[in-house]
């Protein structure tokens, strides 16, 4: 049986123990998977600054065989996957844990016909069909390191990731259906790999039945090479600490950083966490609404809900379409027992007409959960009201790619669940406050850096190619520590509030990008000489993206140029990131605030952007002051 807590005393105990004997506690919490070998210990390595723990080393497993052969004895008939179309008008698939278990056997005997051994990298650019939850389990069962890149990132985007992951096979399809939108995929892909001369083979999906470019000897189609395969499939035998995946996530410079999660420890606790935070039980139908090609994906819509033989819901669409109840509608349809979403979806939702979720009963909810940033109280409240009616626990769960699982968050209906809260640390998790010269804050009602003080067993291994890289970032600002990036409060009752990011970070609709990365992306247009980028409070994304740029020749006067200026700015971003990173809004300057020795006083820029005109500190030490005027004066 795993531990879990049923009760705020068994949560004191468990957390205790895992902070006094923590091997003792993940020992009794791993030992129910199936292990070919067990591990030799439990925890090792040195946590920081060097960043090089290890997990149940000397551990020997195939993750897919606890996701999926371990469950086909009891729960082999049971729902393992519904899939939920984009168009409500198509019919929706229902897979069991036998089912998926054949699907991924015939997805990795394919893979392996096609050359994929232990250790490749595979890139995944697929929509959210089915075939992407197959795909990605078909990788970690030949021991290929899985990455998966989101389906609306640009060309540009799959490139980069492709030559830094060295990946030789790609895995895509002829298109996607995105609400009301089209996409076609492959040939978006064949753009890509114009520049990542190592691929050798490009197995497609037919998804939408659209005719595409197919290059003789590299592109396959999936169907061709699956018609003769077998149903099974050996599982490759893992060492506790190779890699599982690699996963990219934007920092505060400019190049996308690669964040590898490991086998063993990744899979205890995304396992644990699903099950404690959500209160999971046998019967339960599981709906976590983010994308595959982002962590949440990974860990709680795939990895976590299989581990735990539950039910998972994979939608294709988006909250809007065809109509703002359709989120609503497929709750009561496949009645749904525990919602996870975003504050984003959640804030959009609440700007439409109160009757498109008044018309669905959402009496099959039991649990809610919001991830990707901070859900301010308003939407809290509303989505308690409204879709939970006021009988179900709000999970506000704080964690991010690099610690692979939640780490801080209320556990249904047993933790104290606060607007605004993301509540008590999960068992494992030693989070401290550290002001700026790396001293913890002791005490209640303090505010500070949000760190972790002590491994657990979803913590980052690395940056793919490039250790230094995750050492620096994440265990040498704080020695000691694993800096989170983000800003904290603790609360008189000692509950966590998340504030936001310290560095030079934006969270859009729950989704990182550096500052540099985009106005890297934006100084690619020929209209502009420099930029710079900040975050701002935005309705419905949490934070909106403000660009201030200088133009090549000067600052352009008629409507028509800055039409054409700004038009440009937009495309540059769009080819090199995606729609995702656009501009929210674009202001063109003739200068920055620079300071003498040049750079540039991005404080004063995020106030400007914020509506705040007055307050903007001393700027007599800047190389130009008046520069500030203006800004200030043609503020969007």
């Amino acid at each position: 049986m795993h531990p879990r807590i049923r009760t705020i005393e068994e949560y004191h105990a468990a957390y205790q123990q895992s902070v006094e004997d923590p091997d003792g506690f993940w020992a009794a919490v791993a030992e129910p998977f199936t292990w070919r070998r067990k591990w030799d210990t439990v925890r090792s390595g040195e946590f920081s600054p060097a960043g090089n723990s290890k997990w149940f080393d000397g551990a020997r497993l195939n993750i897919t065989e606890n996701c999926l052969d371990r469950h086909l004895a009891q729960r082999g008939n049971k729902l393992a996957l519904i899939f939920e179309p984009n168009d409500p008008k198509v019919r929706h698939l229902r897979l069991t844990y036998r089912e998926l278990h054949q699907q991924v056997c015939q997805f990795a005997n394919v893979l392996r016909n096609n050359g994929v051994q232990k250790g490749d990298r595979v890139i995944i650019y697929l929509p959210m069909i089915p075939q992407l939850a197959v795909a990605v389990l078909a990788c970690a069962r030949v021991g290929a390191v899985h990455s998966v890149v989101f389906a609306g990132f640009s060309a540009t985007a799959i490139a980069d990731r492709t030559n830094d992951a060295d990946a030789r096979f790609v895995l895509t399809a002829d298109g996607l259906n995105r609400g009301a939108k089209q996409i076609p995929v492959k040939s978006v892909v064949d753009e890509a790999l114009e520049s990542c001369p190592g691929v050798r083979r490009v197995i497609v999906v037919e998804h939408l039945g659209w005719p595409v470019t197919m290059r003789e000897g590299r592109d396959v189609w999936y169907h061709d090479e699956v018609k003769d395969v077998a149903l099974t499939c050996p599982a490759e035998e893992m060492a506790a600490e190779d890699p599982l995946f690699i996963l990219y996530t934007s920092g505060s410079t400019g190049k996308p950083k690669g964040v590898v999660h490991s086998q063993a420890g990744y899979m205890v606790w995304a396992d644990y966490t699903f099950r404690n935070v959500f209160q999971v039980e046998e019967n339960d139908v599981y709906w976590c609404t983010a994308d595959i090609g982002w962590v949440t994906g990974h860990s709680y819509l795939l990895y976590g809900p299989l581990l735990a033989g539950a039910t998972s819901l994979q939608f294709e669409g988006v909250p809007t379409f065809p109509s703002p109840g359709r989120f609503w509608e497929v709750i009561d349809k496949h009645h749904v027992t525990i919602f996870y979403t975003a504050p984003t979806a959640i804030r959009s939702l609440m700007a439409t007409p109160i009757d498109n979720v008044l018309s669905y009963s959402l009496t099959s909810l039991r649990v809610l959960g919001s991830v990707g940033e901070p859900i301010n109280e308003e939407a809290w409240h509303w989505y308690h009201q409204h879709v939970g009616k006021g009988r179900c626990p709000i999970v506000d769960t704080w964690w991010q790619t690099e610690t692979g699982g939640i780490m801080i968050s209320a556990l249904a209906g047993i933790t104290p669940s606060v607007p605004a809260r993301a509540g008590l640390p999960l068992p494992g998790v030693q989070p401290v406050l550290l002001n700026q010269d790396g001293t913890e804050i002791e005490g209640n009602d303090q505010e500070g850096y949000l760190a972790i003080k002590a491994s657990w067993p979803g913590v980052i291994r690395t940056t793919w190619g490039d250790h230094e890289r995750a050492r620096q970032t994440y265990f040498q600002p704080y020695p000691g520590y694993y800096f989170t990036g983000d800003g904290a409060r603790r609360d008189e009752n000692g509950l966590y509030r998340i504030i936001g990011r310290v560095d030079d970070v934006i969270n859009v609709s729950g989704h990182r990008f550096g500052t540099a990365e985009i106005e890297n992306a934006i100084n690619q247009s020929d209209y502009v000489v420099e930029s710079a980028v900040v975050g701002y409070p935005h309705d419905v994304k949490g934070q909106g993206i403000y660009a201030y740029v200088i133009c090549q020749n000067g600052l352009p006067t008629s409507d028509l140029e800055i039409q054409r200026a700004e038009a440009s700015i937009i495309e540059a971003v769009v080819a090199e990131i995606g729609k995702i990173a656009k501009p929210d809004k674009i202001q063109l300057v003739s200068g920055l605030p620079k300071t003498r020795s040049g750079k540039i006083m991005r404080r004063i820029l995020r106030k400007v952007a914020e509506g705040e005109t007055s307050n903007l500190g001393d700027v007599t030490t800047l190389l130009d002051p008046l520069v500030v005027e203006e800004i200030v004066a043609g503020r969007k």
